[in-house]
């Protein structure tokens, strides 16, 4: 799997993503990927993740849960 390195955004360190899954669901939309694609879309990810668990723990939980994203 392919590692994603830390930007500017303060994205993920690493691969969040399954890269052929999404360049699958792009090209059956007729698109096609750009090298730095996978790397924003998974900053992204990433801040939604840690968002989510910010609102869990905020929420005074461990478990990340659906309404949280």
């Amino acid at each position: 799997m392919a590692k994603a390195k830390k930007g500017k955004s303060g994205g993920p360190k690493e691969m969040l993503l399954v890269a052929s899954k999404v360049k699958g669901m792009l090209k059956s939309a007729g698109c096609n990927t750009a090298g730095d694609a996978l790397d924003g879309l998974n900053a992204i990810v990433g801040r939604y993740i840690e968002d989510a668990a910010n609102r869990a723990k905020t929420n005074g939980r461990k478990t990340v849960r659906a309404h949280d994203f």
